[in-house]
């Protein structure tokens, strides 16, 4: 059952967290449009504000929500020792392990929002606000690709020289079947243009069939066929991972592996942040709340000073280790995870020295 302390230091928590993101937000917006004026210029009040900011800012809070809420236990929890009210608490007899469970109480609904909005609102969201940006602010969408080769199905290997995604056509297509090592048969074709649903419209091509020594040669001008592979398989943009919700993401990377896609680092590094940033909340809880519980001289200061020093140094050992992913010098899996394995050391250690 939960106490009327445990619901004052809910309280509390939860009303600095929002407090924190909303006066940060604020800040973040007006640097936004200062950088984007020149581009807002040309879009639409309306489409500034409901496509763009309405999305971005659900984005933006949920991006830096383990920050906010090391931000949101360090300021409230030095606060409350400053005012004595830690120490009258434990003098109280409340134990140290007591006090922690309001904290992670509050840290596990943040932390279910956090995953619930990173894996099922804001992918949609970031659709129209990504339209926003291609459109109005700077065009990062991939329209292009070259020497593009992939796994249609086990034994089925498809090729394309380049394709244009402006008038759907790929050129010098190939598509080969193999029965173990041995190719059965090749298509070659000009153009392959995609229509819709795996419906692809093959022109000026040749099909050969192998048979042992003998081989089949087929010509045509035009062929309807369905071939399981579409441009999102290999129009691949650094955003794409964003539009997806987690059970969408995790689909898209099985089925790329199987195809022997290799640029879907940043997909699977996506996928595993979802997952880490929720266990995040529960590491920098207990690192804030261990950190300020005590009574220092300097006040509350020294602790926000060394709280800030310890979120922001997460947040870059997280951006640096996720680029040893992205090189390939260890798994996504590792890389993301490496930064909450170590804080949660640092956890384990501040947590067993507070009560002393």
């Amino acid at each position: 059952m939960l106490k009327k302390i445990d619901i004052y230091i809910i309280k509390k928590f939860l009303g600095t967290y929002f407090f924190a993101i909303a006066l940060i937000i604020s800040i973040a917006v007006v640097f936004d449009i200062n950088e984007k004026l020149d581009s807002f210029l040309n879009a639409p009040l309306k489409a500034i504000v409901v496509d763009y900011y309405l999305n971005f800012i659900p984005y933006f809070a949920n991006l830096f929500s383990p920050l906010f809420t090391f931000i949101a236990v360090i300021f409230f929890t030095s606060k409350l020792a400053d005012n004595s009210e830690i120490i009258a608490m434990l003098s109280s007899g409340i134990s140290f392990r007591r006090l922690m469970i309001p904290y992670m109480i509050s840290a596990a609904i943040i932390a279910g929002v956090t995953f619930y909005l990173n894996s099922y609102v804001i992918p949609p969201a970031n659709v129209t606000r990504i339209e926003f940006q291609n459109k109005y602010v700077k065009n990062k969408k991939v329209d292009y690709a070259s020497n593009i080769q992939l796994q249609v199905e086990p034994g089925v290997i498809a090729y394309m020289s380049r394709y244009d995604n402006n008038t759907k056509t790929g050129y010098r297509f190939s598509l080969e079947k193999f029965e173990g090592k041995i190719l059965k048969s090749r298509l070659t074709a000009q153009t392959v243009t995609y229509d819709s649903a795996y419906h692809w419209i093959i022109k000026d091509y040749m099909i050969r069939n192998f048979n042992g020594m003998r081989e089949e040669l087929t010509r045509g001008s035009r062929l309807d066929s369905i071939i399981t592979i579409e441009p999102s398989d290999f129009l691949i943009s650094r955003y794409d991972s964003e539009l997806m919700t987690t059970s969408a993401l995790k689909t898209y990377i099985d089925r790329q592996k199987k195809r022997g896609v290799a640029n879907i680092k940043d997909f699977e590094i996506e996928y595993e942040k979802r997952f880490a940033m929720t266990a995040a909340s529960f590491i920098l809880t207990v690192i804030g709340m261990s950190l300020s519980s005590r009574k220092v001289k300097g006040g509350m200061g020294v602790n926000i000073g060394i709280g800030l020093l310890l979120s922001f140094s997460y947040i870059l050992f997280s951006t640096v280790s996720s680029t040893f992913a992205v090189s390939g010098a260890t798994s996504p899996r590792v890389a993301v995870w490496l930064p909450n394995i170590v804080y949660s050391i640092i956890a384990v250690y501040l947590y067993r020295k507070a009560p002393k």
